[in-house]
């Protein structure tokens, strides 16, 4: 058995949280810019559209978002024989989702009843959930897991809606707008137009130096408050190193049918245990639970954009995770002290020791949380 196991799974859990929307995304066309509203919509202050994003109630909907990532990453086939780091909730999986362009189709029906098809070039993944039971499936290679949920943890849903690697725009954007405090400035941009509706361009920046995040723009609907669309600019940069948004959208009751699902025919079918209830936070997240789950195994310091997580000494499966695919070995580059996979908007430091730090920092701020550890 490896021991291991449950403090890798906790910092693959603490990685989204890092990357925070850059991980956990669904969303918009390759280079483009959400077109500019022909209509303007009524004046409102910062504080008047984070207050319409957070009020936003919108949970029957169904649409297509496009994900698009130029992080300076090498783009992992979508097609040919996986590599062992690309399996399901690996790093690998994780840059691989980082990397290129994706497209998913969302279909919402209120908490219990949601679909997430993440459509690559010759296959799919499915996340559904149909009332107490959550299902994930791969096309390619027909497996399938089943998860079913008690009434009472409902909440538990949020994570899997988003487990196919791309979540809802209005998913992505709660990470940052939770987070909004005085160490970010917020203005209001041009009006915008996401998938045929007027928003608000809503534009968080960082103000501090010391991360690679220089500004976040989200298209927030100007009639219901829903977050559209999520993009985020490097430092320095003149264009969104990361997009997301929805490319069409429906406000309309998706039909049932989408939301039943069956394991196709001669599928591997495994049956995955109930999360445990005792993790959960108030707020229904498990990252901090988590964490303290690993027993020390994984680290945390700094805080909002300058925060870098790390795993304990003897953690070699995270780091083999990282370098054991062929791309993204020869994507990291040997630094003082480890190897270094850098990237627009995160950087991951495997040191020679077999540790993981990762952030939305520079390089430097890595090395440093690991040599005071």
């Amino acid at each position: 058995m490896n021991t291991t196991a449950p403090a890798r799974r906790a910092w693959l859990r603490w990685l989204p949280a890092v990357a925070a929307p850059v991980v956990i995304a669904a969303g918009a066309l390759a280079g483009s810019l959400p077109a500019g509203a022909s209509d303007p919509l009524p004046a409102k202050t910062p504080a008047q559209v984070l207050e319409l994003a957070a009020s936003h109630q919108v949970q029957v909907f169904s649409g297509t978002v496009e994900q698009s990532a130029d992080l300076g990453l090498p783009e992992l086939p979508a097609t040919g024989k996986p590599s062992a780091s690309a399996s399901p909730g690996s790093v690998a999986s994780v840059i691989e989702l980082l990397s290129g362009k994706h497209t998913a189709r969302v279909f919402m029906d209120g908490k219990d009843n949601a679909r997430v098809q993440v459509m690559d070039q010759l296959a799919e993944r499915d996340v559904v959930r149909h009332g107490n039971d959550v299902w994930f499936y791969s096309s390619k290679d027909n497996t399938a897991a089943h998860i079913a949920m008690p009434a009472r943890d409902a909440a538990l849903s949020k994570d899997h809606q988003g487990a196919g690697g791309m979540h809802t725009p209005a998913e992505m954007a709660q990470q940052f707008l939770s987070k909004v405090d005085s160490t970010i400035a917020v203005s209001v941009g041009p009006d915008v137009s996401v998938a045929g509706r007027a928003a608000y361009n809503l534009l968080i920046e960082p103000r501090t130096d010391a991360t690679l995040v220089g500004k976040v723009a989200i298209a927030v609907d100007g009639q219901n408050g829903m977050p559209l669309s999520v993009q985020m600019t490097a430092r320095g940069a003149d264009k969104p190193a990361f997009s997301s948004g929805f490319t069409s959208l429906s406000l309309a009751v998706p039909d049932q049918s989408v939301f039943a699902f069956t394991p196709p025919p001669g599928s591997t079918v495994k049956e995955l245990p109930v999360p445990d209830k005792s993790l959960e936070q108030a707020d229904g997240s498990h990252q901090d639970a988590m964490y303290k789950g690993a027993k020390g195994q994984v680290s945390v310091t700094g805080t909002g954009w300058e925060t870098v997580v790390g795993t304990a000494k003897g953690n070699a499966p995270t780091a083999e995770s990282v370098l054991q695919d062929p791309l993204l070995s020869q994507a990291a580059v040997a630094v003082p002290g480890g190897r270094l996979l850098s990237t627009a908007l995160l950087n991951v430091l495997v040191t020679d020791d077999g540790r993981v730090f990762a952030g939305m920092v520079p390089p430097e701020q890595l090395q440093s949380a690991a040599a005071a550890q």
